[in-house]
């Protein structure tokens, strides 16, 4: 007979799924019983333990956050019975922002609510967007941001204004140029007021597939984004919609430790939500994890491309198959089937050229599925800026791939790599 290990993490009670999954191990204390690696931890306001059926003794269970971060607790499984291993993260600073502080994108709430100042900011990003902080039940001192002008939707970008050459002449525009109206293309341009306001430090909008959350700002085309202006900086912000009925939340971080973001994405989609920031940090095998099955992802490419997009990334970046396989079809279609995604030439392309060996067809169709993702425009994922870019360099003799790499990588210095979607501070070199 065994003992169960029934683990969850606690959330603040403000409405997040309770069937979101992060990843963790249970590890033998004395290294005299089997462990388990990456099991899946159930995280919510309330969410039901999962149970782990192990041998009698002493463990220690580990959580994975999302941000990086790992969480330690001690069991000991006694035969026959239940015991529960509670993680708990309800020290985030606002309930509503409870989805963001599992992700990692604002720290607990004593750094927003206490009296001490924050640490100083050691990256232009942070320095840029800072705000002091706000003394213990009191209000924001002076330096506080117009929550009402510092957020703009952009709900139907012309595919001339996502290119690669766009963005960089507005990365080079004067001070003072603006971005929304630069970046539409005659369709909705609306204001976007904070679904929370976080302290008017923190403020949080909300977007579902059409846009803002209460707002009727017309109908949204195939490429949405958010501009954020606050202190002399402007950044555009990529909104991965639609993605199918989940939410997506962006959170404008005006107070920042000295490595957090300024702005941060996150899809409210408990089934891959949290594999959506392991993909950012580079940990593809825990993301692969969290995509429950990768494959059936990509399947499902018509009905959510963007997802399917993600899965692919995980699938590519950890199935190093030779040759041809079962999931290469699907790739072509979601490559085929959604001419205003780069992302899917982009993981065709780096497809061909990994499973190539040697074969010129595979080459050459690579290199041209590389140009063809450039024409394409600003890939939605950040990965997908870092692979497009190591794929051009891969034909420097080419000048057509040369060309497109010279800007390729001048675009990338504007951009937070921390991030799993494309964010690009347009007034980097100004500040």
């Amino acid at each position: 007979m065994s003992g169960v290990l029934a683990i969850r993490l606690l959330l603040p009670p403000g409405g997040e799924p309770n069937d979101a999954v992060i990843v963790g191990d249970i590890r033998s204390a004395d290294l005299t019983r089997a462990s388990q690696y990456d099991i899946l931890i159930p995280c919510g306001g309330s969410p039901s333990p999962r149970p782990y059926p192990v041998g009698p003794g002493r463990y220690v269970v580990s959580a994975s956050l999302p941000s990086g971060l790992v969480l330690t607790r001690s069991a000991v499984a006694v035969e026959g019975r239940e015991t529960p291993v509670d993680f708990t993260m309800t020290d985030s600073p606002y309930e509503t922002h409870a989805w963001q502080y599992l992700m990692g994108n604002i720290e607990p709430g004593a750094v927003y609510h206490g009296a001490a100042p924050g640490p100083p900011a050691e990256s232009l990003a942070p320095r840029s967007k800072a705000a002091t902080a706000s003394p213990p039940d009191g209000p924001v001192p002076g330096a506080a941001v117009d929550l009402t002008a510092l957020a703009t939707w952009i709900g139907d970008c012309a595919p001339a204004r996502c290119s690669f050459a766009a963005m960089l002449t507005l990365a080079q525009a004067p001070p003072g140029t603006p971005v929304a109206a630069s970046i539409g293309s005659g369709g909705p341009r609306v204001p976007v007021e904070p679904f929370d306001t976080g302290g008017a430090l923190t403020p949080l909008y909300r977007f579902g597939p059409a846009g803002p959350l209460g707002a009727s700002g017309g109908p949204a085309g195939e490429r949405q984004f958010l501009v954020v202006e606050a202190a002399g900086s402007a950044r555009l912000v990529t909104l991965p919609l639609p993605w199918g009925d989940a939410e997506v939340e962006v959170l404008v971080n005006l107070r920042q430790s000295p490595t957090g973001s300024a702005v941060s994405v996150a899809v409210r989609d408990a089934d891959v939500g949290a594999g959506l920031a392991y993909l950012a940090q580079g940990a593809l095998d825990t993301a692969a994890r969290l995509f429950t099955d990768v494959e059936s992802t990509l399947y499902s490419g018509l009905d959510n491309p963007l997802a399917a997009a993600a899965g692919c990334y995980v699938l590519i970046g950890t199935d190093h198959t030779p040759g041809e396989t079962r999931w290469d079809p699907w790739l072509e279609r979601l490559a085929d089937g959604f001419p205003w995604l780069g992302d899917g030439a982009i993981l065709r392309a780096v497809r061909l050229l990994r499973r190539s060996r040697g074969d010129r067809r595979d080459v050459r169709r690579g290199r041209d599925a590389l140009i063809e993702a450039f024409d394409r425009g600003i890939p939605f994922y950040t990965l997908g800026l870092s692979w497009l870019v190591d794929g051009l360099a891969a034909f420097p003799e080419d000048p057509a791939c040369a060309r497109r790499l010279d800007e390729a990588r001048r675009l990338s210095w504007l951009v937070d790599t921390r991030e799993p979607f494309l964010i690009l501070d347009l007034r980097h070199r100004r500040t």
